[in-house]
Protein backbone atom coordinates (compact mmCIF):
# COMPACT_ATOMS: atom_id res chain seq x y z
CA UNK A 1 0.00 0.00 0.00
CA UNK A 2 3.03 2.66 0.46
CA UNK A 3 3.12 2.87 -3.52
CA UNK A 4 -0.20 3.44 -5.88
CA UNK A 5 -1.02 0.59 -8.22
CA UNK A 6 -1.39 2.67 -11.40
CA UNK A 7 -3.66 0.39 -13.60
CA UNK A 8 -3.85 0.68 -17.74
CA UNK A 9 -7.08 -0.47 -18.53
CA UNK A 10 -10.03 1.77 -17.17
CA UNK A 11 -12.25 -0.90 -17.04
CA UNK A 12 -8.83 -2.98 -14.91
CA UNK A 13 -8.84 0.24 -12.53
CA UNK A 14 -12.98 -0.09 -11.62
CA UNK A 15 -12.89 -4.03 -10.81
CA UNK A 16 -9.66 -3.59 -8.70
CA UNK A 17 -10.72 -0.48 -7.20
CA UNK A 18 -14.48 -1.21 -6.74
CA UNK A 19 -15.81 -4.41 -7.96
CA UNK A 20 -13.71 -6.82 -6.38
CA UNK A 21 -14.36 -5.97 -3.08
CA UNK A 22 -17.68 -7.75 -2.36
CA UNK A 23 -16.10 -10.57 -3.14
CA UNK A 24 -13.45 -10.47 -0.98
CA UNK A 25 -12.80 -12.43 2.69
CA UNK A 26 -12.99 -9.88 5.20
CA UNK A 27 -9.19 -9.98 5.89
CA UNK A 28 -8.64 -9.17 2.27
CA UNK A 29 -11.03 -6.43 2.28
CA UNK A 30 -8.42 -4.68 5.48
CA UNK A 31 -6.00 -5.46 3.09
CA UNK A 32 -7.75 -3.98 -0.14
CA UNK A 33 -8.33 -0.73 2.01
CA UNK A 34 -4.64 0.05 2.56
CA UNK A 35 -4.25 0.39 -1.27
CA UNK A 36 -4.49 3.54 -3.78
CA UNK A 37 -6.21 2.17 -6.92
CA UNK A 38 -4.86 4.81 -10.06
CA UNK A 39 -6.15 4.78 -13.33
CA UNK A 40 -2.83 5.14 -15.95
CA UNK A 41 -5.08 8.68 -17.36
CA UNK A 42 -5.52 9.98 -13.70
CA UNK A 43 -2.11 9.14 -12.96
CA UNK A 44 -0.89 10.48 -16.14
CA UNK A 45 -3.06 13.78 -16.08
CA UNK A 46 -2.36 14.38 -12.26
CA UNK A 47 1.14 13.61 -11.96
CA UNK A 48 3.38 12.96 -15.09
CA UNK A 49 1.66 15.70 -17.37
CA UNK A 50 2.93 18.60 -15.18
CA UNK A 51 6.66 17.23 -15.73
CA UNK A 52 5.99 17.09 -18.79
CA UNK A 53 7.12 19.22 -22.14
CA UNK A 54 5.08 18.69 -25.19
CA UNK A 55 7.18 19.08 -28.39
CA UNK A 56 5.07 18.72 -30.86
CA UNK A 57 0.53 18.67 -31.28
CA UNK A 58 -1.37 17.37 -33.65
CA UNK A 59 -5.14 19.66 -34.83
CA UNK A 60 -7.59 17.13 -34.00
CA UNK A 61 -8.36 14.48 -31.74
CA UNK A 62 -11.25 12.80 -31.00
CA UNK A 63 -12.47 10.95 -27.93
CA UNK A 64 -14.07 7.49 -26.56
CA UNK A 65 -14.40 8.11 -22.56
CA UNK A 66 -14.97 4.73 -21.58
CA UNK A 67 -17.96 3.07 -19.20
CA UNK A 68 -15.47 2.34 -16.99
CA UNK A 69 -13.78 5.62 -16.68
CA UNK A 70 -17.23 7.42 -16.49
CA UNK A 71 -18.35 5.13 -14.05
CA UNK A 72 -14.85 6.39 -12.08
CA UNK A 73 -15.68 10.06 -13.25
CA UNK A 74 -12.09 10.41 -14.69
CA UNK A 75 -13.33 11.56 -17.82
CA UNK A 76 -11.76 15.05 -17.33
CA UNK A 77 -8.68 13.83 -17.17
CA UNK A 78 -8.86 12.05 -20.41
CA UNK A 79 -9.68 15.17 -22.18
CA UNK A 80 -6.90 17.04 -20.21
CA UNK A 81 -4.42 14.57 -21.05
CA UNK A 82 -6.11 14.81 -24.92
CA UNK A 83 -6.22 18.69 -24.50
CA UNK A 84 -2.05 18.72 -24.00
CA UNK A 85 -1.74 16.41 -27.61
CA UNK A 86 -4.41 18.27 -29.81
CA UNK A 87 -5.36 21.79 -30.45
CA UNK A 88 -8.86 20.29 -30.93
CA UNK A 89 -10.31 18.10 -28.88
CA UNK A 90 -13.91 16.57 -29.52
CA UNK A 91 -15.71 14.66 -27.09
CA UNK A 92 -19.11 12.89 -29.17
CA UNK A 93 -22.42 14.33 -28.02
CA UNK A 94 -23.13 10.88 -28.58
CA UNK A 95 -20.52 8.62 -27.00
CA UNK A 96 -21.64 6.25 -24.60
CA UNK A 97 -20.74 2.61 -24.03
CA UNK A 98 -19.44 0.60 -27.01
CA UNK A 99 -20.78 -2.46 -25.98
CA UNK A 100 -17.44 -4.29 -26.72
CA UNK A 101 -17.54 -6.10 -23.20
CA UNK A 102 -14.36 -7.67 -23.31
CA UNK A 103 -14.89 -10.33 -25.94
CA UNK A 104 -18.79 -9.96 -26.24
CA UNK A 105 -17.84 -7.51 -29.40
CA UNK A 106 -15.34 -10.08 -31.16
CA UNK A 107 -17.88 -12.83 -30.63
CA UNK A 108 -21.13 -10.41 -31.54
CA UNK A 109 -20.47 -7.32 -33.51
CA UNK A 110 -24.01 -6.19 -33.63
CA UNK A 111 -23.57 -5.32 -30.46
CA UNK A 112 -20.79 -2.81 -30.97
CA UNK A 113 -22.40 -1.48 -34.00
CA UNK A 114 -26.02 -1.37 -32.94
CA UNK A 115 -24.40 0.22 -29.68
CA UNK A 116 -22.18 2.63 -31.22
CA UNK A 117 -24.38 3.87 -34.04
CA UNK A 118 -25.05 7.53 -33.64
CA UNK A 119 -21.31 8.12 -31.84
CA UNK A 120 -19.40 6.10 -35.22
CA UNK A 121 -21.99 8.61 -37.30
CA UNK A 122 -20.64 11.73 -35.28
CA UNK A 123 -17.17 10.68 -35.68
CA UNK A 124 -17.15 9.76 -39.26
CA UNK A 125 -18.70 12.82 -40.40
CA UNK A 126 -15.39 14.46 -40.36
CA UNK A 127 -11.34 13.62 -40.13
CA UNK A 128 -9.41 13.77 -36.98
CA UNK A 129 -5.70 13.18 -36.38
CA UNK A 130 -6.44 11.21 -33.78
CA UNK A 131 -9.33 8.69 -32.45
CA UNK A 132 -8.19 8.18 -28.69
CA UNK A 133 -9.55 6.57 -25.82
CA UNK A 134 -8.27 4.52 -22.37
CA UNK A 135 -8.78 1.12 -23.19
CA UNK A 136 -7.72 -1.71 -25.81
CA UNK A 137 -10.50 -3.39 -26.37
CA UNK A 138 -13.03 -0.29 -26.09
CA UNK A 139 -10.23 0.97 -28.83
CA UNK A 140 -10.56 -2.05 -30.62
CA UNK A 141 -14.57 -1.92 -30.78
CA UNK A 142 -14.73 1.54 -32.00
CA UNK A 143 -12.13 0.58 -34.34
CA UNK A 144 -14.44 -2.01 -35.20
CA UNK A 145 -17.83 0.80 -35.16
CA UNK A 146 -15.63 3.70 -37.35
CA UNK A 147 -13.13 1.93 -39.26
CA UNK A 148 -10.78 4.65 -37.88
CA UNK A 149 -7.91 3.55 -36.01
CA UNK A 150 -8.30 4.50 -32.15
CA UNK A 151 -5.39 4.40 -30.03
CA UNK A 152 -4.70 4.95 -26.08
CA UNK A 153 -4.59 8.93 -25.24
CA UNK A 154 -1.45 7.76 -23.69
CA UNK A 155 0.59 6.76 -26.59
CA UNK A 156 -0.30 9.92 -27.55
CA UNK A 157 0.83 11.94 -24.79
CA UNK A 158 4.39 9.99 -25.31
CA UNK A 159 4.29 10.85 -29.39
CA UNK A 160 3.73 14.16 -28.25
CA UNK A 161 6.65 14.38 -25.61
CA UNK A 162 9.22 12.57 -26.75
CA UNK A 163 12.05 14.08 -28.03
CA UNK A 164 12.55 13.66 -31.61
CA UNK A 165 15.88 11.54 -32.83
CA UNK A 166 19.03 13.44 -33.70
Amino acid sequence: GPLPLVVDATSCTLGIAHEVVPYLTEDNRKLHAELTVVDSVVWAAEELLPELTVLRTIDSAVLHPTCSMRHLGDEAQLVTVAEACAREVVVPDDAGCCAFAGDRGMLHKELTQSATAREAAEVTSRPYDAHLSANRMCEIGMDHATGRSYHSVLLELERATRPSAV
